[in-house]
């Protein structure tokens, strides 16, 4: 995906790829995308708390549009990413060649923008439940293309792990209750298109960050997705709201918790772990969402939700046996 470009000397904030790193590195990538995977469940957990009035019930956030809760997370965090590297780098140290801006924006599109889109899209057309069943057929996409690029071996450990992962996310959403599963063209073909997205960012960024720091990928995927959503919802939209203080106080605290600390862990993870290993570890969220929930908001976790969470854990745990890393990355242009 990445190569340094023929003349081009690296920039300041550019580094050299080493690979694996052996098992107290792998360790530690799966701590980051743990990490990741909480802080996504702790956002999930509350917006539904704002947005079935548990929480600042008085506040407005009830009658935030699911779009405009997109936008701002990503612009948010792309502000606060910008002003920290301008504070600490300076400006000039954040010019990239053009050849690498355009796949870094690429990522941001394709990857963040495209599978955080089409996701809400899947919701509205289907329901939650196959959403997330679709979406996450991601890591057979990603160890189907790894395989193929020849940069990692099929073996029957990731295989066993990748679908023991899909599998306990089945049941820890609850995919096989009455009505666990909404079919609609449009919907499932939504969903789809976020797991090809969410694969996309996972191999993408995972090359991507061979070359530059987390910090770079970050500030340049989040610019191009808040672009994307300035295109798609202008801010005139969002100042005709009139959301009151506390709204876009939440707002805030919602666009960290949901874009900033998850995707600042995740990309350090993606640095130290093959795409395969960083996607099956991922499959933590919705563990994480059920088990907050059942905290905070005192739902019940039932058998077969237990029965899916033990799966994902085993799935993660397996992933780690599965052998060494990426032993050889082939940047492709």
């Amino acid at each position: 995906m990445m190569t340094q470009s023929a003349g081009v000397s690296p920039s300041s904030n550019s580094k050299t790829f080493e690979p694996g790193g052996g098992h107290f590195s792998s360790v530690r990538g799966f701590v980051y995308i743990g990490a990741a995977a909480l802080f996504w469940g702790l956002s999930a957990g509350l917006g539904r708390a704002a947005f079935t009035g548990l929480l600042l019930p008085r506040s407005g956030i009830r009658n935030v549009d699911p779009l405009i809760l997109s936008q701002c997370r990503t612009s948010f965090s792309f502000m606060v990413v910008a002003a920290g590297l301008i504070a600490r780098r300076g400006i000039k140290s954040l010019r990239l060649p053009g050849r690498d801006l355009s796949k870094l924006f690429v990522l941001g599109l394709g990857g963040v923008a495209a599978s955080n889109y089409f996701y809400y899209v899947a919701i509205q057309r289907t329901n939650v439940a196959t959403a997330i069943i679709v979406q996450y057929t991601a890591p057979v996409w990603v160890l189907l293309y790894m395989v193929a690029r020849g940069a990692e071996h099929l073996t029957l450990s990731k295989i066993g792990s990748v679908l023991l992962a899909i599998a306990g996310i089945a049941l820890v959403i609850g995919l096989f209750r009455h009505a666990g599963v909404q079919l609609d063209a449009v919907g499932v073909i939504a969903a789809l298109i976020a797991a090809f997205s969410f694969t996309y960012y996972n191999i993408g960024g995972h090359y991507l960050l061979a070359r530059y720091d987390r910090w770079t990928v970050l500030l340049y995927t989040t610019l191009a997705a808040t672009l994307f959503w300035l295109m798609l919802n202008p801010p005139n939209k969002i100042i005709a709201a009139h959301y009151s203080a506390t709204t876009w106080a939440f707002l805030a605290v919602f666009s960290f918790l949901s874009v900033l600390l998850p995707f600042t862990f995740y990309f350090a993870g993606l640095e130290l772990l093959a795409p395969t290993k960083a996607i099956i570890a991922s499959c933590l969220e919705p563990v994480f969402s059920i088990l907050i929930a059942a905290v905070a908001l005192k739902e019940v976790v039932d058998p077969l939700q237990a029965v899916g969470i033990a799966m994902v854990l085993s799935a993660i745990v397996l992933a780690q046996r599965s052998g060494s890393d990426i032993q050889h990355v082939t940047p492709v242009d």
